[in-house]
């Protein structure tokens, strides 16, 4: 369920943006998907050109792309254990970016993602929780004044049945991601499956968000509530950033 929508070169813009924000010595958590793949050549050219970093990958995409870019990785213990000095800023992309609505019976605030079309969600989520500053790349067609689009939510195979029916009784409608090219549903690199689930306009994320995260058998969703701090968006013209 990957998403498409805005042209290569937005895309290229809001990526490169957000590398420029890393400095020598930090530790980057390299997100998944099209936009954030620029973002980890543009910091591959800067480590060529004598930047020291070392990455943390959030999928065996990313890091399949780091290795090529010579970008030095880290498992994400190593980044985050008891004696590791943390991830100082994590750099990823959203199949959906809230930007909030003002309308006087219903006002959303903005700055909540949908995450997992890449079925990497639940890796991302570690990674970008764990990061001190958490940079959202984007193109404008992956903006909305409110998330509408289906929730992806990994769960265990075990319990694809289960977590089905509490989704259902959560006013959810969800659909087993079927893959592309083969035969059978998306196994996540966790060896998990994905349901995709609709809820329609989704107004209060936070509340959605918690009840997925309550029913057994979830391992993650992809409501992204209150984790971004920037979100770069690139234009026609250059790159909007906006604080999440």
């Amino acid at each position: 369920m990957k998403t498409s929508g805005g042209s290569d070169a937005m895309k290229r813009r809001a990526g490169e943006s957000a590398a420029a924000a890393v400095t020598d010595g930090d530790v980057v958590g390299l997100g998944t998907g099209s936009t954030a793949a620029h973002a980890i050549r543009r910091l591959g050219d800067r480590v060529d050109a004598g930047l020291d970093i070392r990455g943390v990958p959030t999928s065996f995409a990313s890091r399949e792309l780091a290795v090529e870019e010579a970008i030095p990785c880290l498992d994400l213990p190593e980044a985050v254990g008891p004696d590791a000095r943390g991830i100082d800023l994590a750099i990823d992309g959203a199949d959906q970016v809230a930007t909030g609505s003002e309308g006087a019976d219903n006002p959303v605030s903005g700055g909540a993602l949908i995450k997992g079309g890449g079925a990497a969600h639940a890796r991302e989520k570690l990674v970008d929780a764990a990061a001190d500053r958490f940079l959202v790349v984007a193109d404008p067609s992956k903006e909305s004044p409110r998330l509408d689009r289906s929730v992806p939510v990994e769960v265990l195979p075990a319990g694809r049945t289960a977590v089905a029916a509490a989704i259902r009784e959560a006013d959810g409608e969800p659909t087993l991601r079927r893959a592309e090219r083969k035969d059978g549903p998306v196994v996540t690199d966790n060896g998990n499956l994905v349901l995709d689930c609709a809820f329609g306009a989704i107004d209060a994320p936070a509340a959605l968000a918690a009840t997925l995260s309550e029913i057994p058998g979830v391992v993650e969703h992809g409501l992204f509530v209150g984790l971004a701090d920037e979100v770069h968006v690139g234009t026609e013209s250059g790159v909007r950033i906006d604080e999440a």
